[in-house]
């Protein structure tokens, strides 16, 4: 990578069309469409370029704007991983793999990707404090949207027999991948929710939205062994009472508030 790429950008008053025709023609470097404004990119000097737009200009007895600068390149990789950091919940650590493990903590790694969970939003983090309490080692577990699989392997990590569901085949396929970045195993996994199971297991974990955990309340509840563990998360502070009602023949053991994001934690006292 070059130390410096050079920057042309053209904001014609007119004919916006003609020069963007012109660029892509007379150019293979990266072009900008920002508002009626034409950035163009390149690690090589852009002068014959930028002579060739203003004899264009003068053909077409316009007007238009030029700016033409040399600036330093950045390693945009190495920033974005500079941005990203390692978060601490209880006895968990989280971090990207190129940071490294801290020792006396269980080490989960999570590289950031489209599915969702790194440990860092409040109600990721509120299910890792809950499942760092109340689960313990050999136990059952689902976890429901497992979006970036981070709980399940939490669980995992704990010595725990997880399977993992998601409707977006996506998130199954990171979360395998994340699983084996982070040297576990699952033992079954599903595209879709609870109703494609009919096991019971000793923890259920759903960090979804508040709507979808009232909609799938009962499934959630059928997938519980007597006195299991419910995990819920995702939660809106002003929607909690309704997600509360959904839940209220179970045990609430604790609610965690996290800014405007609420989790909860549920034990089962009979079998649905």
């Amino acid at each position: 990578m070059s130390k410096y790429y050079y920057e042309l950008t053209l904001k014609p008053d007119a004919n916006y069309e003609l020069f963007l025709d012109l660029v892509n023609a007379i150019t293979t470097d990266a072009i900008e469409e920002l508002d009626g404004i034409l950035i163009i990119r390149s690690e090589e000097e852009l002068d014959d370029l930028m002579f060739g737009i203003k004899e264009f200009i003068k053909a077409l007895n316009t007007k238009c704007q030029i700016t033409y600068e040399k600036k330093e390149n950045i390693d945009w990789i190495k920033q974005y991983q500079q941005s990203v950091k390692a978060v601490e919940v209880g006895n968990f650590y989280i971090r990207p793999s190129w940071e490294e493990k801290k020792d006396g903590k269980i080490d989960i790694i999570i590289n950031p990707a489209l599915s969702f969970g790194s440990g860092h939003h409040e109600t990721t983090s509120s299910c890792i404090e809950a499942i760092d309490e109340f689960v313990t080692t050999n136990k059952t577990v689902l976890d429901v949207g497992t979006g970036s699989g981070i709980l399940a392997i939490a669980a995992a990590k704990k010595g725990c027999i997880v399977d993992i569901c998601d409707t977006d085949e996506v998130c199954v396929i990171d979360t395998k991948a994340n699983f084996e970045l982070n040297g576990v195993t699952f033992n079954d996994s599903w595209i879709g929710s609870t109703n494609k199971t009919a096991k019971k297991y000793d923890v259920v974990i759903a960090n979804i939205v508040a709507d979808v955990l009232v909609m799938i309340a009962s499934d959630l509840k059928k997938c519980l062994n007597e006195n299991g563990i419910l995990i819920i998360s995702g939660i809106l502070d002003k929607h909690i009472n309704r997600v509360l009602s959904k839940f209220n023949d179970l045990e609430q053991i604790k609610l965690i508030h996290k800014n405007e994001w609420m989790s909860v934690v549920f034990k089962n006292k009979k079998e649905f």
